[in-house]
């Protein structure tokens, strides 16, 4: 089973970019994408095969997520804890022996001004998953808008303390995978240091691969003798982000 995700920083302006012709390539069985920045009806997408599931954010141009699967859900849901949440951040699809999760995790902001926000966000998240989990395996995917490790920021020390490199995001990070889940692309690259998922549109910045990893499949560990693969497509362009992607053997 192939699953794939990628933050595409607007899904129309990703669509005029390529993004079908990767989508198509790739050929998901589940394909997850955040920060889509549309709302309903201001796009036809047609992707034959496939079923469509959308939480747009309230605000226009911002944020959201969507999933496309092969394969019928038995449930779907929006946000935590019943509440649907205004900026369209989260799609559960409950399988029948899995459930899969994309995220868009709110950016704290440069000045850090949305941090005490975050944190508490990362709370209820927190919580959350770990009652999906209970109940059967999770897969986990998205846009965490954190780099956990100082080998997932190329220039780490002079970044120390920046938007998604705070202490404080990086503990909410390990203290989920203390808890019983796998960051799988360290699971098969655990040394690697030149694979990033989000470059700045600055000039040769992602030339010189000048990036942060803050995309991520996760996973239950109890999944972690059927997981086949993690990587990320980095030449793949059309958005800052670049698709992560998994293969597991369900």
């Amino acid at each position: 089973m192939k699953l794939v995700s990628w933050n595409v920083n607007g899904l129309r302006a990703a669509v005029r970019k390529g993004f079908l012709d990767y989508f198509h390539e790739v050929d998901a069985d589940i394909f997850a994408v955040q920060e889509i920045k549309l709302q309903e009806g201001q796009i036809d997408l047609e992707l034959e095969g496939y079923e469509k599931y959308w939480n747009y954010a309230e605000k226009k141009g911002y944020a959201g997520t969507a999933v496309f699967t092969k394969q019928t859900p038995i449930k779907v849901t929006y946000g935590m804890n019943g509440d649907s949440h205004p900026e369209g951040r989260i799609i559960t699809l409950e399988f029948e022996n899995y459930y899969f999760v994309t995220v868009y995790v709110p950016n704290s902001q440069r000045t850090l001004a949305r941090l005490p926000h975050r944190l508490e966000w990362e709370d209820e998240f927190f919580d959350y998953i770990h009652r999906l989990d209970q109940d059967k395996s999770v897969i986990l995917c998205g846009d965490m808008n954190v780099a956990h490790e100082t080998i997932d920021v190329r220039n780490d020390k002079t970044n120390h303390g920046n938007s998604g490199f705070t202490k404080e995001e990086r503990e909410k990070m390990s203290r989920l995978l203390d808890n019983g889940f796998i960051d799988t692309l360290r699971h098969f690259h655990p040394d690697r240091d030149d694979i990033f998922t989000w470059w700045s549109y600055m000039k040769t910045v992602r030339e010189r691969n000048i990036g942060w990893r803050i995309d991520y499949f996760i996973v239950s560990e109890r999944l972690q003798d059927q997981l086949i693969d993690s990587d990320a497509h980095t030449t793949v362009m059309g958005s800052d982000h670049c698709p992560i992607y998994m293969e597991i053997d369900l």
